[in-house]
Formats: structure tokens, C-alpha cells, sequence
């Protein structure tokens, strides 16, 4: 190896450290490296201009999907069906993709789905560690990557390994990685979640006695009474386990018409907010903790933000999200679950430097100025249609940059102020 090459990998190697994440210039996990769906950057554009801010480039082929992107190392990271396979996709700064590899089967609808046709695609978003990029296919094939090359290191089938059922819509966790531990959810009954080590795939722990099947949502990491937890949502309840050894600590009833959840928990301090569509709608519960035992209560319970899959944002003493059943961009007191504001629309939604990137699911993408009494929009563009179906792929913000997926096409704008 040449120097030149040599201090090249060392370089691209070292940037990819997403446990230390400077200012918001990466996202290496779906929903940020903190889980919350939040950038921590600053100094981009308060309003935009008529007909948005500037598109940089847009990038095509990277297949049919609802996957997000992450960013990391100088590197943008995707997934996408092509062919009716899962391919997870390297992308440089430009837009130009830098390596491809398969992940398995994709997903399809059965015959008796036929319903389903259009909702076919990548469901999760890869997950960035140092070198490495973590994948789960729907099928339930968990792969880990080479950051460089895109050369497989290993992988776990979940029907195989845990006996795993392939959900209705397939599998669409964003797997978490927290140490040296690969949190997913196979959602069996002998591993409903589990602990892998993230450098061979090898079993940590796992977690059992959770009812029901796997959710649609990915897990998130909080410490609750002084107890490092990892929180998700299966198809028929929240619960939590303790970190380290995936001992169960905690569950609440939380099931919709569909059994289908994807809206990730929300937490602070011991509050966990949990949010469902298909008529659920939302609640608060408080985690109570009596000796080495935890006890959920119910703060409150309503139909409101009964949010499908685009994800909420709780800033201060309120949520922002969009609702299903309950339709349109909404605002509840974290402490009441009043509703303050609603406006017509459905979508997906992050946050960065005091303003919401809401997408709608027809392609409007709004910026908004999150006032509890009223959604004040400060800048809105039609995103370009990047084949059919609806728009789903949650947005990002990183590095002065908003990144929208439609189908198979990447768009990222320049919102960084003058």
C-alpha cells in the first residue's frame, strides 16, 4: 500500500466515529446518534426563499425504498430494492455512488396482499460504526459492511438464528448500536430482542417474554431512575430492558387495529410518550420505580397525533408530529396531551437549529417555526417526484444540508445561512 493510499484509509477511518459527532455534521443512525430525531447544528436558514432553498444534486438508481440516509465519514449511506433484491448504497459528498452490495431477498406482497404492491422497497436505514455499516434487510438478514469497499464481514438470518417470523410488511428496524453491542429486535419468542456483538454478529444476550410480534419502529437507548434501558415497541406493547443484560424490565399495552406500530418511544427523564396510528392515537406514561422494580402509569390517553410511521419531535413541553386517523401536523402538551394547534397534512418530520423539516407524503416539504399556539410556516418547495408512490423516507439535516428520498432518488439541498 502506497503512503499516499495509506493516510487516505487512516483519514476516512478516523472520521467515522458517530459516537462523537461535532456540531451535527453526522447522523449516523436513523433518527440521529441520539436517537431523538434532533441535529444539534446551527446557522442555517431561517425562511426560504420562493421555491426552497438551492438543490445541490440529485442522485437516481438507488432503487425502490422508504429507507433514510445516514452520514458518516464523508460518506452518505442508503438502501433501495433493485431487482427484488435489498442493496445497501455508499454515496460520496456529490451525490456519486461509490459501492453497492446485496442484503438479501427484498421484500414483496403475497398474492393475498395485493393491496401491498405499492408499498414494496427498503424499510431500514443503515446504521454507522466507525468502519462499519450495519444493515437489516426485510427478510430479516442482518449484515455488517465494510465502510470502505462495502465488503460483508458477517451476517445473521433472524429466522434461522431465532426462529424469527417474517412481519406482514417485513422487518424495517434501524438496528442500534450502543459500546460494543448490536441491539435489534427479531421479535421471537426466544428472542424478542437481542444483543449481538457488533464485530462478529455472535449472541450477547436476549431478551424473552415480550407478547405479541415485532413492531415496525427501531429502538432507542435512555437512562430511567439511574438504569441504562433500551425502549421498544413490539406490535402489542412498549417495554424496556436493562441494557446490559436484556433482563425485562418493563412493558405497557400499547396495540392499534393493525398491529402494526412504527412510531419510535419518545423519552424524557421518566416519561415515555408513545404514539400509534390506525385510531391508538397517543399516551404518557410515568415510570415509577419501587426497590429494583418498575412500575408504568398512565398519565393520560387520547385519539389525538395518532402518528402512522413519519415520526414526532418533543421540544420543550410539547410534541410536534402528524396524526393518521386524527389527520394533520399537530402540537400536544407533553403533560396534558391537549392538542394546541392542528393544520392539514400528513408526513414525516427532524428538526434542526429551532425550526421542523415536516415532508409531506404527497412531496410538499414545509419549514416550520415550532410555536405551540399555531404551525407557522416559514418556507415551503415541491419536492421533485422520484418515481411513484408516496413519500416516506423521513428527512435529514446534516452538515448544512437537507437530504429527501422519493423512490429511487436522493435529493440534497443547501440550507446553510450566508
Amino acid at each position: 500500500m502506497s503512503k499516499t493510499v495509506y493516510i487516505s484509509v487512516l483519514t476516512f477511518f478516523g472520521l467515522l466515529v458517530p459516537n462523537k459527532v461535532l456540531a451535527g455534521t453526522e447522523w449516523s443512525a436513523f433518527h440521529g446518534p441520539a436517537r431523538d430525531n434532533k441535529s444539534a447544528e446551527t446557522g442555517l436558514l431561517k425562511t426560504w426563499p420562493e421555491g426552497g432553498p438551492k438543490l445541490l444534486w440529485t442522485t437516481a438508481g438507488l432503487g425502490k425504498g422508504y429507507s433514510s440516509v445516514t452520514v458518516a465519514g464523508g460518506r452518505i449511506y442508503t438502501a433501495g430494492k433493485v431487482e427484488k433484491q435489498t442493496r445497501v448504497f455508499c454515496l460520496d459528498m456529490d451525490g456519486k455512488v461509490q459501492w453497492q452490495a446485496v442484503n438479501g431477498d427484498a421484500w414483496e406482497a403475497s398474492g393475498r396482499m395485493r393491496f401491498a404492491v405499492a408499498y414494496d422497497g427498503s424499510r431500514s436505514t443503515p446504521t454507522i460504526d466507525r468502519d462499519t455499516v450495519y444493515h437489516l434487510g426485510e427478510l430479516g438478514r442482518l449484515a455488517a459492511f465494510n465502510a470502505l469497499d462495502g465488503k460483508e464481514r458477517w451476517s445473521v438470518d433472524f429466522t434461522k438464528s431465532f426462529g424469527a417470523k417474517i412481519p406482514k410488511f417485513g422487518f424495517s428496524e434501524s438496528v442500534l448500536i450502543h459500546g460494543e453491542d448490536l441491539i435489534c429486535c427479531p421479535g421471537s419468542e426466544k428472542a424478542f430482542m437481542v444483543a449481538l456483538d457488533k464485530k462478529t454478529g455472535n449472541v450477547r444476550w436476549r431478551t424473552t417474554g415480550v407478547p405479541g410480534t415485532v413492531g415496525y419502529s427501531s429502538a432507542v437507548l435512555a437512562t430511567i431512575h439511574g438504569v441504562e434501558q433500551v425502549l421498544a415497541m413490539g406490535a402489542d406493547v412498549a417495554f424496556g430492558v436493562e441494557r446490559t443484560s436484556g433482563t425485562l424490565l418493563w412493558q405497557v399495552p400499547c396495540k392499534n387495529q393493525r398491529s402494526n406500530n412504527a412510531t419510535d418511544i419518545t423519552v424524557r427523564e421518566n416519561l415515555i410518550f408513545l404514539s400509534t396510528g390506525y385510531g391508538k392515537g397517543s399516551m404518557l406514561v410515568k415510570l415509577k420505580k419501587a426497590g429494583d422494580a418498575f412500575q408504568p402509569e398512565t398519565v393520560w390517553e387520547n385519539k389525538k397525533m395518532d402518528n402512522h410511521h413519519g415520526g414526532v419531535i418533543l421540544l420543550a413541553d410539547h410534541v410536534y408530529g402528524s396524526g393518521h386517523k386524527a389527520k394533520g401536523w399537530a402540537c400536544l402538551e407533553l403533560m396534558t396531551g391537549k392538542e394546541t394547534h392542528i393544520a392539514p397534512g400528513k408526513g414525516s418530520i427532524t428538526f434542526a437549529d429551532d425550526r421542523l423539516y415536516c415532508l409531506d407524503e404527497k412531496g410538499l416539504v414545509t419549514l416550520v417555526q415550532p410555536l405551540p399556539a399555531e404551525r407557522k410556516v416559514v418556507g415551503s418547495f415541491q419536492l421533485p417526484e422520484g418515481g411513484k408512490g408516496a413519500y416516506w423516507a423521513h428527512p435529514v439535516v446534516c452538515d448544512g444540508r437537507l437530504y429527501l428520498r422519493h423512490n429511487d432518488r436522493l435529493f440534497a439541498y443547501d440550507i446553510k445561512a450566508d
